[in-house]
Protein backbone atom coordinates (compact mmCIF):
# COMPACT_ATOMS: atom_id res chain seq x y z
CA UNK A 1 0.00 0.00 0.00
CA UNK A 2 1.44 3.32 -1.00
CA UNK A 3 1.81 5.66 2.08
CA UNK A 4 -0.64 8.35 2.33
CA UNK A 5 -0.20 11.72 4.56
CA UNK A 6 -2.65 13.49 6.25
CA UNK A 7 -1.53 17.56 7.45
CA UNK A 8 -3.30 19.59 9.32
CA UNK A 9 -2.07 22.93 11.06
CA UNK A 10 -2.43 22.67 14.74
CA UNK A 11 -3.49 26.96 14.49
CA UNK A 12 -6.73 25.56 12.43
CA UNK A 13 -9.53 25.13 14.28
CA UNK A 14 -10.71 22.15 12.15
CA UNK A 15 -7.66 20.13 12.83
CA UNK A 16 -9.10 17.99 15.63
CA UNK A 17 -11.94 17.00 13.16
CA UNK A 18 -9.28 16.21 10.49
CA UNK A 19 -7.19 13.93 13.00
CA UNK A 20 -10.21 11.77 13.89
CA UNK A 21 -11.24 11.65 10.27
CA UNK A 22 -7.78 10.55 9.13
CA UNK A 23 -7.46 7.92 11.88
CA UNK A 24 -10.96 6.69 11.00
CA UNK A 25 -9.73 6.52 7.41
CA UNK A 26 -6.43 4.40 8.22
CA UNK A 27 -8.49 2.29 10.38
CA UNK A 28 -10.38 0.33 7.41
CA UNK A 29 -9.83 -3.16 9.55
CA UNK A 30 -11.78 -1.25 12.26
CA UNK A 31 -9.08 -2.87 14.80
CA UNK A 32 -8.88 -1.70 18.63
CA UNK A 33 -6.32 0.88 18.78
CA UNK A 34 -3.46 1.49 21.01
CA UNK A 35 -1.33 4.39 21.75
CA UNK A 36 2.76 4.67 22.19
CA UNK A 37 3.95 7.84 22.45
CA UNK A 38 7.51 8.02 21.76
CA UNK A 39 9.77 10.80 23.23
CA UNK A 40 11.62 12.02 26.09
CA UNK A 41 10.69 14.38 29.21
CA UNK A 42 14.69 15.70 29.06
CA UNK A 43 14.50 17.93 25.71
CA UNK A 44 10.98 20.09 24.97
CA UNK A 45 11.25 19.28 21.39
CA UNK A 46 10.70 15.78 22.22
CA UNK A 47 8.10 15.84 25.14
CA UNK A 48 5.23 15.99 22.52
CA UNK A 49 4.38 11.79 22.98
CA UNK A 50 4.85 11.71 26.76
CA UNK A 51 3.03 15.21 26.81
CA UNK A 52 0.04 13.19 24.60
CA UNK A 53 0.10 10.51 26.92
CA UNK A 54 -0.41 12.30 30.00
CA UNK A 55 -3.23 14.32 28.77
CA UNK A 56 -4.68 11.27 27.53
CA UNK A 57 -4.12 9.50 31.03
CA UNK A 58 -5.66 12.89 32.70
CA UNK A 59 -8.45 12.48 30.94
CA UNK A 60 -9.50 8.77 31.95
CA UNK A 61 -9.13 7.67 28.53
CA UNK A 62 -10.67 4.62 27.88
CA UNK A 63 -7.95 3.11 25.64
CA UNK A 64 -4.78 1.63 26.37
CA UNK A 65 -1.90 4.60 26.20
CA UNK A 66 2.53 3.71 26.61
CA UNK A 67 4.29 6.29 27.15
CA UNK A 68 3.53 9.92 29.71
CA UNK A 69 5.88 11.99 31.13
CA UNK A 70 6.27 10.32 34.08
CA UNK A 71 7.07 6.79 32.26
CA UNK A 72 8.32 8.07 28.89
CA UNK A 73 9.07 5.53 25.97
CA UNK A 74 12.53 7.04 24.20
CA UNK A 75 13.65 5.98 21.19
CA UNK A 76 16.20 3.55 23.26
CA UNK A 77 13.11 1.49 24.42
CA UNK A 78 10.92 1.37 21.04
CA UNK A 79 12.43 -2.69 20.60
CA UNK A 80 11.26 -3.55 23.74
CA UNK A 81 7.87 -1.88 23.54
CA UNK A 82 7.10 -3.40 20.27
CA UNK A 83 7.66 -6.43 21.30
CA UNK A 84 5.70 -5.81 24.92
CA UNK A 85 3.10 -4.74 23.14
CA UNK A 86 2.64 -7.40 20.22
CA UNK A 87 2.16 -9.98 22.88
CA UNK A 88 -0.33 -8.17 25.27
CA UNK A 89 -2.34 -6.70 22.20
CA UNK A 90 -2.24 -8.84 19.13
CA UNK A 91 -4.25 -8.09 16.27
CA UNK A 92 -4.82 -4.23 17.62
CA UNK A 93 -3.90 -1.38 15.61
CA UNK A 94 -0.64 0.28 16.96
CA UNK A 95 -0.44 4.38 16.75
CA UNK A 96 3.08 5.80 17.24
CA UNK A 97 3.04 9.65 18.08
CA UNK A 98 6.04 11.24 17.87
CA UNK A 99 7.94 14.65 17.34
CA UNK A 100 9.56 15.04 14.16
CA UNK A 101 11.79 18.25 12.36
CA UNK A 102 10.67 18.87 8.73
CA UNK A 103 11.00 21.63 6.75
CA UNK A 104 10.88 25.31 8.67
CA UNK A 105 7.65 26.18 6.37
CA UNK A 106 5.42 22.91 7.95
CA UNK A 107 6.75 23.76 11.62
CA UNK A 108 3.18 23.61 13.28
CA UNK A 109 2.29 20.54 11.12
CA UNK A 110 0.70 17.33 12.17
CA UNK A 111 0.81 14.52 10.14
CA UNK A 112 -1.12 11.22 10.36
CA UNK A 113 -0.22 9.00 8.04
CA UNK A 114 -0.42 5.21 7.13
CA UNK A 115 2.62 2.83 8.31
CA UNK A 116 4.71 3.68 11.24
CA UNK A 117 7.32 5.90 12.57
CA UNK A 118 11.16 5.57 12.61
CA UNK A 119 11.85 7.63 16.07
CA UNK A 120 15.28 9.28 16.41
CA UNK A 121 15.62 10.16 12.58
CA UNK A 122 15.75 13.93 13.56
CA UNK A 123 19.04 13.31 15.60
CA UNK A 124 20.48 11.42 13.42
CA UNK A 125 20.02 7.89 14.67
CA UNK A 126 18.90 4.46 12.78
CA UNK A 127 16.32 3.06 15.21
CA UNK A 128 13.41 0.56 14.47
CA UNK A 129 10.37 1.60 13.16
CA UNK A 130 6.76 1.40 15.46
CA UNK A 131 2.87 1.62 14.22
CA UNK A 132 0.95 0.74 12.18
CA UNK A 133 -0.25 4.56 11.61
CA UNK A 134 1.64 7.52 12.91
CA UNK A 135 1.09 10.67 14.14
CA UNK A 136 4.12 13.39 14.44
CA UNK A 137 4.23 16.87 15.32
CA UNK A 138 6.61 18.55 13.24
CA UNK A 139 8.19 21.29 16.16
CA UNK A 140 11.20 22.37 14.43
CA UNK A 141 13.10 23.09 11.08
CA UNK A 142 15.78 21.12 9.66
CA UNK A 143 19.35 22.43 10.39
CA UNK A 144 23.03 21.09 10.90
CA UNK A 145 22.33 20.63 14.65
CA UNK A 146 19.02 19.30 14.72
CA UNK A 147 19.21 18.87 18.39
CA UNK A 148 19.70 22.45 19.48
CA UNK A 149 16.17 22.69 17.44
CA UNK A 150 14.10 20.32 19.80
CA UNK A 151 15.94 22.17 22.92
CA UNK A 152 15.00 25.70 21.09
CA UNK A 153 11.08 24.73 19.90
CA UNK A 154 8.55 26.61 21.98
CA UNK A 155 6.71 25.01 24.80
CA UNK A 156 3.27 26.81 23.35
CA UNK A 157 3.42 25.19 19.99
CA UNK A 158 4.13 21.91 21.80
CA UNK A 159 1.49 21.87 23.78
CA UNK A 160 -1.20 23.05 21.52
CA UNK A 161 0.13 20.11 19.51
CA UNK A 162 -0.44 17.54 22.09
CA UNK A 163 -3.68 19.31 22.86
CA UNK A 164 -5.00 18.82 19.57
CA UNK A 165 -4.06 15.56 18.65
CA UNK A 166 -5.14 14.19 22.15
CA UNK A 167 -8.60 15.47 21.21
CA UNK A 168 -8.65 14.60 17.86
CA UNK A 169 -7.34 10.87 19.79
CA UNK A 170 -10.31 11.66 21.98
CA UNK A 171 -12.92 11.83 19.52
CA UNK A 172 -12.23 8.67 17.69
CA UNK A 173 -11.92 6.59 20.83
CA UNK A 174 -15.57 7.74 21.34
CA UNK A 175 -16.89 7.06 18.11
CA UNK A 176 -15.83 3.73 18.11
CA UNK A 177 -18.06 3.21 21.12
CA UNK A 178 -20.74 4.92 19.44
CA UNK A 179 -23.49 3.24 16.91
CA UNK A 180 -23.09 6.25 14.67
CA UNK A 181 -21.12 5.53 11.35
CA UNK A 182 -17.98 7.20 9.43
CA UNK A 183 -17.76 10.65 8.16
CA UNK A 184 -15.84 8.85 5.26
CA UNK A 185 -17.78 6.26 3.08
CA UNK A 186 -16.88 3.05 2.28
Amino acid sequence: MDRMYYDFNVFNEYSIDGIYQAINKLNVSKKKPIIVCVGSDLVLGDSLGPLIGTLLRKRNFTGYVYGTLNAPITAKEIEYAKKYITIMHPNSLLIAIDACIGKSEDVGIIRVSNGGLKPGLGVNKNLGEIGDVSITGIVAGKSKDNFNLYNLTRLNLVYKMAEKIADGLEKYFLSLNSPSTSYFGA
